[in-house]
């Protein structure tokens, strides 16, 4: 009896974190207003070189931290982030580059980042494509739901990205939130978060190529 009681557990536990999990996410609803077929907005990155200056804090339920950063970013499709935690704590950097992203060693750092496309929506561009989009605009707000499984929730207010969302179902897993000086990210499973807040934008010469290979 002893055996089977132990036997059971794990799958007991893994539907309570699936449950918890589910719990955490927010339902999505169907998009609303009027239906649009005008291509999205473009959000190419502007030409020249630029160099954010930015605090940013990061908790999810076991550890958080906080600190400085820059994020040194490259048109069409390159950006450096560099992080350094307050109280000497060290730091650590990520380096994007079209659809890779790269950490040192390749370290389990990238588990603090959101995704690739969400990353770049932080910076205003959107690097999500799909077959299947639907668009309606409601009121200044454009909202997009591109592709399947996930199906990635773009909004657009004067033609600048200002949120992409990942959904699986009815479910937001992941989001991203900006303006001009706030980028929130949420991982609503995880109860992960990273918030960035810029303090510079600061216009600079091209950087020198050994940013990208360090």
């Amino acid at each position: 009896m002893p055996r089977r009681q132990h036997a059971i557990r794990p799958p007991l536990l893994l539907l309570a974190l699936l449950a918890s999990a589910v719990a955490c996410a927010p339902r999505v609803h169907p998009l609303t207003g009027t239906p649009v077929v005008d291509r999205l907005p473009d959000t190419t990155l502007p030409p020249g070189h630029v160099r954010l200056v930015f605090r940013w804090e990061y908790g999810d339920p076991i550890f958080s931290a906080r600190g400085e950063g820059v994020a040194r970013i490259a048109p069409p499709d390159s950006v450096r982030l560099d992080f350094f935690a307050d109280g000497s704590m060290g730091g650590g950097y990520a380096i994007l580059v079209g659809d890779r992203l790269t950490t040192p060693a390749n370290d389990d750092a990238r588990r603090y980042l959101p995704p690739v496309p969400l990353l770049w929506a932080a910076l205003g561009r959107l690097q999500v494509t799909g077959q299947d989009t639907t668009a309606r605009l409601a009121g200044d707000t454009l909202r997009a739901d591109i592709g399947r499984n996930p199906v990635w929730r773009a909004a657009f207010t004067a033609s600048s990205l200002v949120s992409l969302q990942r959904l699986e179902g009815n479910r937001l897993r992941e989001s991203i939130r900006r303006d001009s000086v706030v980028i929130a990210y949420r991982n609503f499973g995880a109860r992960r978060r990273l918030t960035l807040t810029v303090q510079r934008r600061i216009a600079d010469p091209p950087f020198d190529e050994a940013i990208w290979h360090q």
